[in-house]
Order: structure tokens, then sequence, then C-alpha cells
């Protein structure tokens, strides 16, 4: 099968997907407790004019029309409106999204890097005290909540030691001449653009805490996976061949042995990156992180279902498009399977 097809194939299934999300969503949020119109209108209101918006809203129509109106809306970009900050959901997402993709990204990027760091060294050291090591340091890694490593980060690295700072986006100094500069919404975009090359040191050095204690579980979880893959591959055929021929240890390691071996952990390695939107509320609790995932839990526990329903939305196109970029990444590492997906 070819590279497009199998795109496209994917792209199908997550567009299919993505519907019956909405659907399931847009129907769990109308028929939990709540009246959303209530929420909108002072105490008191009349139950005219409680009618009357009820109507505007279309939401005395049958469920399944109020779905297809919601849909016409999501496809002109429109959310709805927000009870909990009155305004535009659409206006709410465009705002703190980008905060939060920064600090998934830069998560995402320390998990890369420090699981095939982990991973490599505890494979090429297998039963070794660098292998026991890695594998200690894996479990309390994998045991320890996301949130807990963000209280001890903060508690060492930034209150005792002063390394970094213990919460917020910037300092004080750089909100305003950013808030002034914003381009595109993405903090670290919007500095560079501007040539504030120290805002956006700023930034990073706000954001590794949080990134770090978002990543840690994760990495130590494909560190892992890498390592179990280089010890399984290890032993087979063509290692030893290749051994055999009098290869040098370090092109059997990287291009024989490594590449099989790290298949399973990119495949985990996307669900967690796609999960980090979803899992990172407590962490941008703990460090005051102005991100869409703390707004979102906000905007839950004052039963504002727009906003639940936009969240759930959005997390699951970032699911989707995460999930396909892995896909694509697995079936280039193993083109058996393109050919099993043809049934060849």
């Amino acid at each position: 099968m070819k590279m497009k097809t199998y795109i496209a194939r994917r792209l199908g299934f997550a567009l299919f997907s993505l519907i019956g999300l909405s659907i399931l969503v847009f129907y769990l949020a109308r028929v939990i407790p709540g009246d959303p119109v209530l929420m909108m209108v002072p105490p008191g209101t009349s139950p005219k004019v409680i009618e009357e918006l009820r109507h505007t809203l279309g939401l005395d129509k049958p469920l399944y029309q109020q779905y297809l109106f919601w849909l016409e809306d999501v496809f002109r970009g429109d959310l709805g409106f927000s009870v909990y900050t009155q305004r535009s959901v659409t206006n709410d997402v465009l705002e703190y999204l980008p905060i939060s993709l920064e600090l998934v990204v830069l998560a995402a990027l320390m998990e890369i890097v420090g699981s095939f760091l982990l991973g490599v060294l505890a494979g090429m050291h297998a039963y070794k005290w660098p292998d026991n090591l890695v594998r200690i340091v894996s479990y309390i890694g994998i045991s320890v909540p996301a949130f807990v490593w963000a209280i001890i980060f903060q508690l060492i690295f930034a209150l005792q030691l002063s390394l970094f700072p213990t919460g917020g986006l910037l300092d004080s100094q750089y909100m305003d001449i950013m808030r002034a500069r914003r381009v595109t919404g993405f903090t670290s975009l919007d500095s560079l653009i501007a040539g504030r090359f120290d805002a956006f040191v700023n930034f990073v050095w706000h954001a590794t805490l949080p990134a770090l204690a978002l990543c840690i579980g994760g990495m130590a979880q494909d560190a892992r996976i890498i390592r179990a893959g280089m010890v399984e591959n290890k032993e087979k055929e063509y290692i030893a061949m290749a051994k055999s021929q009098g290869l040098p240890q370090r092109l059997v390691m990287f291009k024989y042995l490594l590449k099989p071996s790290i298949i399973p952990a990119v495949t985990v390695m996307g669900m967690d990156i796609a999960a980090m939107l979803g899992n990172a509320f407590l962490v941008e609790k703990v460090f005051m992180w102005p991100g869409f995932s703390q707004h979102a839990i906000a905007a839950m526990l004052r039963s504002d279902l727009n906003t639940i329903v936009a969240t759930v939305i959005v997390i699951g196109i970032i699911f989707a498009i995460v999930n396909i970029i892995t896909d694509i990444m697995v079936a280039y590492l193993d083109p058996r399977i393109r050919l099993m997906e043809k049934g060849e």
C-alpha cells in the first residue's frame, strides 16, 4: 500500500471517530442535570425572557436538530457562548489553547529525548549497573503522578534552590510587552517575532519545571519499552549475522538494533503526548500556568456546557492528529504494517 493511500485511510478513520465523539459528547452535555439558559440569566429573570432566550438558542428544538445546528456553527468557527467567561468559547480556545500547547510541545520534546537517552543507555548495558539504575529511576517515574512531581520540583528547584520560578507564564516585566505584541497567541513564537529573545528565554525558564513534571511518567515508561525492545532484539539472528560480518558495534547498535526496537515505544509515546493536554490541569494549577486545561476544568465546575463540548472536541482533534502522525512514523519505521493494512 502506498503511503498516500495509508494516510488517506487514517484520515478517514480519524474523521469518522471525531463525528462519533461529537455526537456522544453533545448528547451527554444536554442530558446532564442543569438548565444552561438559567445559568446565562440573572436570578429573578421572567419566564417569558427565559423562554425567548431558549428559543433563540434553539434549545426548544429536538436534540438531533440542536446537534445539526451546533455542527453547522462549528464549521463556521462558532463554538457557542461561555457562561463562565461571558464571551465566545472560540475566543477562549484561541486565547488559552496555545499556552497549553506550548507546554505540551516542550514536554513532548523532553519525553522523546529523555526516553531515548535512558532507553538506549539501559539497552546497551543490559543487566549492568547503568541498566539497573535506569530501571529503578523508571519505576519511580512511572509510580509517582505528574502533579506530585510538580509539587516536588516546585519545592526543591523553585523554593529551596531558587533555580526556577515558582509559577506563571512570564516575569511581570515581560507580560505587558507580550500582550501588546500578540500575533500568533504562542508566547514563544510571538517573542521571537518581536525580536525579544530575552522574553523567549524567560518563557522557557518558566515552562521547564511544569513540562518536566508533565512528561516524566511517560519518559520513564518509554525508556523501559525501548530497553526491553533492545534486549529482545539483541538475540535475533540478523543481529548475530551483522556481528559475525565484523560490523562495528555502534553501527550494529544504532542502525540495525535501535530502529526495530523503538517501534513499540513510538506508538506508546504518541498516546502519551496526545494525552498530555487532558492530563495537564493539575500541573497547570500547581505552577499557576494560565493554560487551556486549567481554564477548561474551571468552566466544567461551573457546568458551562459549550466549553465542556468544545474542550472534548479540541482534545479529540489533537488526539487524532497525534495518532495520525504516530501511525505515519510507525509505518515508515516498519513497512510491514502497510502490507498488513492491504492484506498482503
